[in-house]
């Protein structure tokens, strides 16, 4: 393992030792969110330290036992230590390196997993009711929750579009790799002739972005303007300066309120329609974010347009995007699609950890 690594693995321990004092601490006990937050950190960070000092223990043993080498009557047993040693630490190396990739802090949000039927008519909404199926077997695996947000049925029984709503222990990071192309390759109900269609559905799989997040607002970026109020109100509203203007400095968005008599309360009044509008202005932005997205994600909805083929004749399934065949189609179709997960969430954090090492480099 490279310096560099040792290092951050070092900086961990002080941090979990740093966590463990502040989480006996009893003036932290009173703050029931921040406890919370300590907690899940210092939970994620014993695994790592624990992981790492398991990583230290083995290497301290393949060097005794290689010290044990020279001794004829300990070399076969030092042998064996050796190579056991070896096969562990290489994996720990592995496992502790991808502990430390960036993670998409969307990941623990639930997903909205959007079907629509694509290529192939009414063949294809039946797929998608296929995958509708598939997918939420896999959350009662997973213990999630499911609900349908919303569907259009097709006259055979499919869909022409659906939309889930899943939440459990990251539903999104689990579920992201599958936004993309589906193909089915099968002989159709409604073919009497017992030729094999090919058919397309397009998945979408995007974070639930839940209630609109507190605005945080940096003093540095408003100007607070008094002024006097105008209109009504005799001859207080003449000699004070209770009206209150705040202006958001890096989005122009003003705010302001003159209707009471005190200034503290305007202004508090003020803040709040800030607030409201700095939350609607981030809602509308999200939303269009999500939509460019979408449009990246589910494709044209064309049979080449894919990332994964489910080729029923042969009991196949096929990702494209990692080469991954699997010869288990019923049991996928099932919602046992765990396999496919963990191989996309590896192939990733194997290009995240290229990056990173070529960034050392």
């Amino acid at each position: 393992m490279k310096d560099s690594l040792r290092q951050q693995f070092q900086r961990l321990e002080m941090r979990l030792a740093e966590l463990d004092a502040l989480l006996g601490d009893p003036a932290v006990h009173g703050d029931p969110q921040r406890l919370r937050k300590l907690g899940k950190e210092q939970t994620e960070v014993s695994t790592l330290v624990g992981q790492w000092r398991r990583f230290l223990q083995r290497e301290a043993d393949a060097t005794a036992a290689r010290e044990m080498l020279a001794d004829p009557d300990m070399a076969e047993m030092a042998r064996e230590e050796i190579a056991s040693a070896e096969t562990e630490l290489a994996q720990l190396d592995q496992q502790l390196q991808f502990a430390l990739l960036p993670k998409d802090p969307d990941d623990e949000r639930p997903a909205l997993l959007e079907i629509r039927a694509g290529t192939g008519g009414d063949e294809s909404a039946l797929f998608a009711a296929d995958l509708a199926r598939m997918y939420l077997r896999y959350c009662e695996r997973q213990g999630w929750r499911s609900e349908v947000m919303s569907s259009n049925e097709s006259d055979l029984g499919g869909y022409k579009e659906l939309v889930l709503r899943i939440e459990g222990d990251q539903a999104y990071g689990r579920l992201k790799f599958e936004s993309g192309g589906h193909r089915v390759q099968r002989v159709p109900v409604t073919e009497a002739q017992g030729r094999i269609h090919t058919s397309a559905c397009t998945v979408a799989v995007l974070p639930d972005p839940g209630e609109a997040a507190e605005v945080e607002l940096n003093p540095a970026e408003l100007r607070i303007d008094t002024f006097r109020a105008s209109g009504a109100g005799g001859q207080h509203i003449n000699k004070t300066d209770s009206a209150i203007r705040i202006t958001h400095l890096p989005t122009g968005i003003v705010a302001e309120c003159q209707d009471d008599r005190s200034q503290h309360r305007n202004k508090a009044k003020a803040m709040a329609v800030l607030l409201a509008r700095l939350r609607e202005r981030e809602r509308i932005a999200r939303e269009a974010k999500e939509a460019a997205t979408r449009k990246g994600l589910i494709g044209s909805g064309d049979r080449s347009d894919r990332i994964r083929t489910y080729n029923f004749p042969q009991g196949r399934l096929t990702d494209h995007r990692i080469n991954l065949t699997l010869y288990k189609l019923g049991a996928v179709m099932e919602g046992e699609i765990d396999e496919v997960v963990q191989a996309l969430q590896a192939a990733q954090a194997a290009e995240q950890l290229a990056q990173l090492e070529e960034g050392r480099a």
